[in-house]
């Protein structure tokens, strides 16, 4: 059976690269109308846009700062006003840090950024996208956490308890979101091979350990992520709601 989304309006945040650019490819393919945000990478997000015209629909990107409450209800306006409705939101804008941050030496200034912009960033979009999918009386919303979000991450700490913030908001979203037929659910990625992973990838001594840890090997591509964001953006999980899709390779078994 192929997922087909014709007609329908998708808001993806972090558009441009990685795992947003695979899944708004996806939901082109699908036939989906999808505006996407990007923060910097203008030329990705212009180049993704084009390469996506031969798909029924129209892909739209948008420049927005992930963390401002003005730009994320300019993004959701956007779609509103160019089609009218929105039907699914992929919350994917999100940062990490490269480099360890032991949390004696960890600034508030990384400290605030990084929820700002993995937490807040999603409760901005979900905040301005909610109530048009309480006017339809159906949506999907569909959040990238990560394996940090759920076992924590040593030197990271951070960015696995803005991760672990995601995934509560899911939860508790389902539930409050439930009576007006929206369906909120969440992807968690282990390691995939996008930019901000590339510093590890390019250390071959951090790559060998990193690779330990994933029973199957090798780091997912991030269309392997985008699949089930797909997945759940589609009438296939239409019984599916406050669950984390864990895409990990085997590098965390959740239950």
């Amino acid at each position: 059976m192929t997922i087909r989304l014709d007609g329908q309006v998708a808001v993806v945040t972090g558009g441009s690269r990685g795992i947003g650019a695979a899944t708004v490819k996806l939901l082109a393919e699908a036939h989906a109308n999808v505006v996407f945000s990007y923060r910097r990478a203008a030329r990705a997000a212009t180049e993704l846009a084009a390469q996506c015209r031969s798909f029924p629909g129209e892909r739209v990107p948008v420049r927005v700062e992930a963390s401002k409450m003005r730009d994320a209800q300019r993004l959701i306006q956007t779609a509103v006003r160019r089609f009218g409705r929105i039907d699914i939101v992929v919350a994917n804008a999100g940062i990490w840090n490269s480099e360890p941050a032991p949390i004696e030496r960890l600034t508030e200034t990384e400290w605030d950024e990084m929820m700002a912009v993995n937490l807040k960033g999603v409760y901005a979009i979900i905040h301005y996208a909610v109530p048009h999918m309480i006017r339809q009386k159906s949506g999907r919303i569909i959040a990238v956490s990560s394996t940090a979000g759920q076992r924590g991450e040593a030197f990271h700490t951070h960015y696995g308890a803005s991760k672990g913030g995601l995934i509560s908001l899911v939860k508790g979203l389902s539930t409050e979101l439930a009576p007006h037929r929206i369906l909120v659910n969440g992807v968690a990625p282990g390691w995939v091979a996008t930019d901000m992973a590339a510093p590890v990838l390019a250390n071959p001594r951090e790559a060998r350990k990193a690779m330990a840890t994933i029973p199957l090997g090798r780091f997912a591509q991030p269309q392997e992520i985008a699949m089930p964001i797909l997945f759940l953006a589609s009438d296939m999980a239409s019984y599916l709601t406050g669950e984390i899709v864990n895409v990990n390779g085997g590098n965390v078994l959740c239950g």
